[in-house]
């Protein structure tokens, strides 16, 4: 990282990033140009876990090559100011790299939602319907290398 001063090293920082944001993006290697998706996800013990359907276009990328780029940003914030080039952005992110695998098991499956849908508060009553588990995938990307970075000030919080 270029901006040493701006690197989060604290890992009660990054595991809150990782634990209070609301969206996952994932870069895939498609040919020519990245593909980058955006996801709801959970986050725990070095693991991220997406749901999606059992098949497309990021599927048939995963099974190509599972070698994933990922972005989350927290509490991201426009810093107005008087001065056109004075203006910023206050924010934490996470970049990093990892192995994407696709889970089929039932079990494994409904973990993993029931992950997920404790992630944006549900953790009671996670009835998915009928045939919804045999609807989806889950994936599990396991994290290889992250870096965190934040702007602005996060001393008032």
């Amino acid at each position: 990282m270029r901006r040493k001063d701006k690197e989060i090293t604290d890992q009660k920082i990054i595991d809150e990033i990782l634990t209070k944001s609301q969206l996952c993006r994932i870069a895939l290697f498609d040919d020519e140009f990245p593909y980058i998706v955006p996801f709801n996800y959970a986050y725990s013990d070095n693991v991220i876990l997406f749901h999606s359907a059992t098949s497309g276009k990021k599927i048939d990328l995963i099974r190509k090559n599972n070698k994933v780029c990922f972005e989350i940003e927290y509490s991201s914030q426009i810093i107005e100011h008087e001065q056109s080039c004075k203006w910023t952005t206050r924010y934490r992110s996470i970049i990093g790299v990892g192995v994407m695998e696709i889970v089929t098991e039932y079990e494994e499956k409904k973990k993993g939602l029931d992950a997920i849908m404790a992630h944006y508060g549900r953790t009671e009553h996670t009835d998915y319907g009928g045939k919804s588990l045999e609807n989806l995938v889950i994936l599990k990307l396991k994290i290889l290398n992250l870096t965190a970075k934040q702007s602005g000030d996060w001393e008032k919080e």
